[in-house]
C-alpha cells in the first residue's frame, strides 16, 4: 500500500522552512532598506541644495568680473535697461559702448542661475550704490527669502 510515512512528513516541513525566507523576513529587509534609502536621500538632497547655492555664488562672481572688464573697456557699466545681455552682445541702445570687445565678456549660459532663471541686475545698486547689484531669485524663483546676491545680508530682511 501507498500510505504516507508519518515520520517523513515533519522532515519535509522542516526542509521547506530551511529552503527559503518567510514573507515576514523579506518584508523586514525591504523596510530596513527603505529606511536606509530615505536617510541617504535626505542627506544627498541637502548636499545638492548647498552645491546649487555655491554654484550660484560662483556664477555671480564670474559676472562681477565680466562687468569689471566691460567697465575697463567702456568706462562705465551697462545700464539696467541694457542688462547683463550687454556682456554677451554689443548693446545697440544708448549709451553705446566705446570700445566693446567683439568676443563679448561672458557666455550666455553663465547668465542663468542653477534653477534656470536669469540673474537680476541693477546699476547703480540699492545695496552697492557705487557699482551694481546682482542676485538670483534662488530655488523658489521669488524675490526675497532665499535669494543669493553680491551684497552682505544685514539680517533685517
Amino acid at each position: 500500500m501507498n500510505r504516507p510515512n508519518p515520520e517523513r512528513r515533519p522532515e519535509t516541513r522542516q526542509a521547506r522552512r530551511r529552503q527559503g525566507f518567510t514573507l515576514i523576513e523579506i518584508m523586514a529587509v525591504v523596510v530596513i532598506m527603505g529606511m536606509l534609502m530615505a536617510t541617504l536621500a535626505v542627506g544627498i538632497a541637502g548636499q545638492l541644495r548647498n552645491a546649487e547655492r555655491k554654484n550660484a555664488k560662483a556664477q555671480i562672481t564670474r559676472i562681477e568680473q565680466a562687468l569689471e572688464f566691460y567697465r575697463l573697456d567702456n568706462r562705465r557699466f551697462p545700464t539696467t535697461d541694457q542688462g547683463l545681455d550687454a556682456l554677451v552682445a554689443k548693446p545697440s541702445a544708448p549709451p553705446e559702448p566705446l570700445d566693446y570687445n567683439p568676443a563679448g565678456y561672458i557666455k550666455r549660459d553663465a547668465l542663468v542661475d542653477p534653477w534656470g532663471q536669469p540673474f537680476q541686475y541693477r546699476v547703480p545698486g540699492d545695496h552697492n550704490p557705487y557699482t551694481f547689484d546682482i542676485w538670483s531669485l534662488g530655488p523658489d524663483g521669488v524675490e526675497g527669502g532665499d535669494d543669493i546676491q553680491n551684497w552682505e545680508d544685514s539680517g533685517d530682511a
